[in-house]
């Protein structure tokens, strides 16, 4: 196979070198890096003994079979289109677009092209995150009722792109994922402060079929340093992960039990399990490797990231008007919602 690497800024210099450490592993047999920034390109490139382009629409002529896209985000819903329908499978990191009707776009063009389209959704490849998972789906946890998810820090807002599509497209994807479902309802509000027309904080509230999922993020907090965290309740136990501590979940054996008619708090102590270590990115790039080889399915194929960035422009739209949105299923996506007034 040979594999492509679109973009060689902060994100794509890693998997520049994911690309080339499977290269040398005999993964995959080649690699390009491509990038409009051609002595930065030639400079990666060379570091790692691979080819440089900075075309991204020469890639099938030379070879190439799959390729990341880690260019901004603006520029996903072109490259990505390109490469489909030249015969290249495509990994395109979050948000797969930054608009629904282009995101649905590639997930259909994909289709047509029986290409395979996977998206960036680094976090179904947490470790810590995917035990979590395991224990829910056989029942340890109960019924999850709660998902409370908190990403603070302090900084300059982007010029582009703000916390929702930014942060809050891990969390809304993470929520669907533990929960295996998608949505009922959706209440959004952010501040956009200190540059206009970017939200730097945002609260989500997620309504499911008997669980609530509530999402903070903001650039704004200066008081916990750089926090990544999430809570998941139960009704048998719960569940804390900290996203900066990749091999760590605890469980929290906390229920409240009925007895002679009265409800007591029941708290039986924690523990702490740690899983082994795997690097998240290279475990995201060796699965769709594998599954444009027909050797694997994918953990977040086009349509997982196509209903995030759904949910992200319902967010807008809540926010903006100050009123909670019904998420109806239309088929294999959700709709756009409606304006609820009850």
């Amino acid at each position: 196979m040979h594999y492509a690497v679109i973009g060689t800024g902060y994100w794509g210099s890693n998997h520049a070198r994911v690309a080339a450490e499977l290269a040398e592993e005999g993964v995959i047999d080649e690699v390009v890096l491509c990038d409009v920034d051609e002595s930065r390109v030639t400079e990666l490139a060379e570091s790692y003994g691979v080819r440089a382009a900075t075309d991204y629409a020469e890639l099938a002529s030379l070879g190439v079979d799959a390729a990341t896209v880690s260019t901004p985000s603006t520029t996903h819903h072109e490259i990505a289109t390109t490469l489909l329908r030249d015969g290249v499978d495509a990994l395109v990191e979050k948000p797969l677009a930054l608009d629904s009707t282009e995101a649905w776009d590639l997930v259909s063009t994909a289709d047509e092209e029986d290409r395979t389209l996977a998206v960036g959704h680094i976090f179904r490849h947490h470790p810590a995150l995917c035990e979590l998972k395991r224990r829910i789906d056989r029942g340890e946890l109960g019924r999850v009722k709660y998902l409370a998810t908190n990403r603070f820090s302090f900084r300059t807002p982007r010029a582009t792109t703000g916390v929702l599509y930014s942060l809050a497209v891990h969390d809304v994807d993470i929520s669907n994922y533990l929960l295996d479902d998608h949505p009922e309802w959706l209440f959004c509000s952010t501040d956009s402060i200190v540059r206009e027309g970017i939200d730097e904080t945002a609260t989500v509230v997620l309504e499911y079929d008997g669980a609530t999922s509530v999402i903070n993020e903001s650039w704004q907090v200066p008081v916990f340093g750089k926090r990544r965290d999430l809570v998941v309740v139960g009704s048998e136990k719960s569940a804390y992960i900290d996203y900066l501590d990749d091999t760590v979940l605890e469980l929290y054996d906390s229920r409240i039990v009925e007895r002679d008619g009265s409800l007591n708090a029941r708290e039986e102590g924690k523990q702490v399990y740690e899983t082994p270590k795997t690097e998240p990115l290279r475990a995201e790039v060796e699965e769709f490797v594998a599954a444009s080889q027909g050797r694997s399915t994918l953990s977040a194929p086009g349509s997982v990231g196509a209903h995030a960035v759904d949910l992200l422009e319902l967010a807008e739209r809540s926010a903006d008007r100050n009123e909670t949105l019904r998420v109806e299923s239309a088929g294999s996506r959700p709709a756009r919602g409606r304006v609820s007034h009850e």
